[in-house]
């Protein structure tokens, strides 16, 4: 029997439809340094164009986790990709850097034009936010590797910052003040949990609990990790900041210390920033204990900015002005502990 790519499960025509609905949303994201069009083997920049003198390349790359299980039980498909450029933006935005380009690997069972459209229409979206380029990605149709419906998504940035702005913690010092800036809700992390708690309590993604309002549980859940980028360089720029945590898997307890030295401990204030209701809803239908919820979920701080005291009132004022909630959360101590009071 003659084969075909077709009869093992892959549709090319469908993988052309998606490139041609696609260019808009890559084409939505063009910045100054910006090079070539969809289709080019590689993503390409012109660093020049930006006028470093001693620029540091900073990278990252991420994916969204299981959080892309709740967006298959809502069909829900158009936020993954800003949780995706997220969670990677935010992380060389923890060295200062500006993220410039923007790549994304999508990976499916069998190719949607439709569905793909609204995946990368969300990085696009996240990638305007974030204020990089779009320059590539592939989509990968892989027939038996993903159930009907079910894809994956990674992303990959690359930002930039000059070697005398860099951020990397070392003017962190005890009696540092810590600028908490709210997160939208869970952000993309803890999510295996979320949905053990969701399946072992039986609770109804389209339903309303009372902690919640009027909001429902999936789409408190589904909310996009927040993009911190313009708003952090504007603090940077006008502020010395010492270091920048981005509070993603493990919380309080894994992420703020990353910025510390030796020696260094935290002391936070709970009650000084306002724990979103989907965090209290998991803590009580899951009975996590309160003090373990801050090692596993953001609990509503999604970044945290290290600088000396007196620079706290003037970067809360630009944050604020940015529509960003932010307060002092806390303070560097000499203790060598997280202490949450």
């Amino acid at each position: 029997m003659a084969q075909s790519y077709e009869k093992a499960g892959v549709n090319l025509e469908a993988g052309y439809d998606v490139v041609r609905r696609i260019k808009k949303h890559v084409a939505s994201t063009e910045r100054t340094g910006s090079m070539g069009n969809i289709g080019s083997f590689g993503g390409m920049f012109d660093l020049a164009s930006l006028g470093y003198k001693e620029p540091i390349l900073v990278s990252g790359t991420d994916g969204v986790g299981t959080k892309l299980k709740i967006a298959f039980a809502m069909d829900k498909h158009d936020t993954v990709g800003i949780d995706a450029v997220a969670m990677c933006v935010n992380d060389v935005l923890a060295q200062g850097a500006e993220p410039l380009v923007f790549l994304d690997y999508v990976a499916v069972g069998h190719n949607d034009p439709a569905q793909v459209e609204a995946i990368v229409a969300g990085v696009a979206e996240g990638c305007r936010q974030a204020g990089c380029a779009l320059v590539g990605g592939e989509t990968a149709e892989m027939p038996g590797m993903y159930e009907g419906g079910e894809y994956d998504i990674a992303g990959f940035t690359v930002g930039c910052v000059e070697k005398s702005k860099l951020i990397d913690g070392s003017k962190v010092k005890v009696g540092d003040v810590l600028v908490g800036i709210a997160s939208t809700g869970v952000h993309s992390n803890g999510f295996s949990l979320v949905r053990k708690v969701v399946s072992d309590n039986k609770l109804d993604l389209g339903s309303t609990y009372e902690e919640l309002g009027d909001r429902t549980l999936g789409d408190a859940l589904i909310c996009p990790t927040r993009i911190y980028v313009k708003q952090v360089l504007d603090v940077i720029r006008n502020c010395d900041v010492h270091g920048v945590a981005h509070i993603t898997g493990g919380g309080f307890d894994e992420n703020i210390p990353r910025i510390l030295q030796d020696g260094m401990g935290l002391a936070i204030k709970e009650g000084s920033w306002e724990i979103l209701p989907i965090f209290r809803l998991l803590e009580k239908y899951g009975q996590i204990p309160h003090r373990e919820m801050f090692n596993i979920f953001n609990m509503g701080i999604g970044m945290v900015l290290a600088m000396d005291e007196s620079e706290a009132p003037k970067a809360i004022e630009i944050l604020k002005a940015h529509g960003e909630k932010a307060s002092v959360i806390g303070c560097i101590t000499d203790s060598g502990k997280v202490v949450i009071e």
